[in-house]
């Protein structure tokens, strides 16, 4: 059977037997409370007192997570982004060449930043199919959600990466862990020692290689091919500011004239002018004032860099405020899920039950195996948990405790937490559902193509993870 007979196969039983991404942190939350009854032993009253707790404890993550998503829509419909878009679309009129450019540009643009790659390949993969009736719109959808399940967390954006190189995003309790009674005196683990080791950038080249190959026998073509037309899905007028702007169906490209002192504000470029200046002066300082350039990339000075650079790109408060409006129901799955998923792992850590998983790994590991088996507990503890790399925080301590204990880089230890980490995200349909709204699709839809990717990349995985490993010194 060929890979797209196989998606297809997938597929057919992701649409009769897959349900909502909801149902999934629902389904989560009761197996890990009866773990937590179980395995770890805790009493009705603590667990159910971890779960409550935890449920609002990611509260302010949550809105940095929904920030990403829509900073990153308002970035991508900003009329230049937005022009590029259109040109990326039509380069090829192929299918399968279609749907691997879509991967491409999403697994190359996650290296950079997540949330940026989530959203703008999701609308690159709408403006293909939108210009190419044959184009399978399922294989497309999985197609611009590759980045976020392959390299993401090995990128510039991933949490546990800038956890662990920036001193004040890092707990003391880690930092004493990594520091081992002054073996490494900052505590830090640089992203010299993560990202950019040659072994990091050289599973990144190969999971593009794959990933590649992959989608391109994956893509249905001919009469297996269900374009968005055969899903029934209506495209409407998206973006129409910078639809207009363009010439799109006939628009002017002419602003509409202020009638009224308040319109000529909403529609001025002066505010967004000087309030863009004011945002990039200030992360000018930032960047000034840090000792180094990675130390300046946080999660919150991400989301205001690509708030400012969309201030600027729309030009005028109106344009500003409707793509906010436009870019906001992409993230109720976020705002609705996150707490679940908070609570999960409040009765993870409140019942040390992530004690008992980590120590029965670390009790069947050497120096050897301790990598690819790291790999696969990030991938089965993001399945219930996927924390976009937040979770980092709760498995650091037992983790790197168990390299130092291991002699084991510590640096490829947060390399290879990572690639689990991006894994699970091809079978956990959390990160899905911003593509999946600005798609108009189900999960049931891009299942079936993403799993065929993650048994692909698997077995990869945990073999660059074990020999590449082999080619690292403890500690850094």
């Amino acid at each position: 059977m060929s890979l797209s007979g196989l998606a297809i196969r997938f597929t057919e039983f992701s649409e009769r037997y897959i349900p909502d991404a909801f149902i999934f942190a629902l389904l989560a939350t009761l197996a890990i409370f009866g773990l937590s009854l179980t395995l770890a032993g805790a009493s009705p009253d603590l667990v159910l007192t971890s779960w409550g707790k935890g449920f609002w404890e990611l509260i302010p993550f949550t809105m940095q997570m929904s920030l990403i998503i829509i900073t990153g829509y308002v970035l991508a419909t900003a009329k230049p982004v937005f022009r590029m878009i259109i040109w990326l679309a039509e380069l090829t009129t192929h299918p399968r060449a279609a749907v691997l450019l879509i991967a491409l540009f999403s697994m190359v643009t996650c290296w950079f930043n997540w949330g940026f790659s989530l959203i703008i390949s999701a609308i690159l993969a709408r403006e293909v199919a939108k210009r190419n009736p044959t184009v399978d719109y399922r294989a497309a959808a999985a197609a611009c959600f590759l980045g976020q399940g392959s390299m993401w967390a090995q990128g510039l954006s991933g949490s546990a990466n800038l956890q662990m190189s920036t001193a004040n995003a890092l707990q003391p309790a880690i930092q004493a862990v990594v520091a081992r009674g002054g073996l490494i005196p900052s505590g830090l683990i640089g992203l010299q020692h993560t990202v950019f080791l040659w072994q990091s950038l050289l599973t990144v080249a190969i999971e593009i290689i794959l990933v590649g190959v992959v989608v391109w026998f994956y893509t249905p073509v001919g009469a297996k091919c269900k374009n968005a037309a055969a899903l029934q899905i209506k495209f409407g007028q998206f973006n129409h500011e910078a639809s207009d702007e363009l010439g799109n169906e006939g628009a002017t490209s002419q602003s509409p004239r202020a009638r009224t002192p308040g319109e000529w504000l909403e529609h001025s470029r002066i505010l967004n002018f000087v309030l863009g200046i004011l945002g990039l002066s200030y992360l000018g300082s930032v960047l000034f004032k840090a000792p180094t350039l990675v130390m300046a990339i946080t999660l919150n000075n991400l989301n205001f860099f690509f708030l400012t650079l969309g201030i600027l790109l729309h030009g005028t408060p109106h344009r500003l405020m409707n793509a906010f409006k436009e870019a906001t129901p992409s993230v109720w799955g976020v705002i609705l899920q996150f707490p679940f998923y908070a609570g999960i792992a409040g009765m993870i850590t409140g019942t040390a039950l992530n004690e008992k998983i980590a120590h029965f790994f670390v009790s069947i590991s050497n120096q050897v195996t301790f990598a690819p088996i790291i790999s696969i507990y990030s991938t089965l503890l993001g399945i219930f948990v996927p924390s976009g790399g937040s979770k980092w925080v709760i498995e650091a301590p037992y983790v790197l405790s168990a390299a130092h204990d291991l002699k084991v880089h510590l640096g490829w230890v947060v390399a290879v937490y990572n690639l689990g980490e991006a894994l699970a995200n091809l079978i956990q349909p959390f990160w899905m559902l911003p593509i999946l709204a600005i798609l108009g699709l189900k999960i049931r839809d891009v299942m079936g193509y993403t799993a065929i990717v993650f048994l692909a990349l698997l077995p990869a995985v945990l073999i660059m993870v074990t020999v590449l490993g082999m080619t690292l010194s403890y500690p850094l």
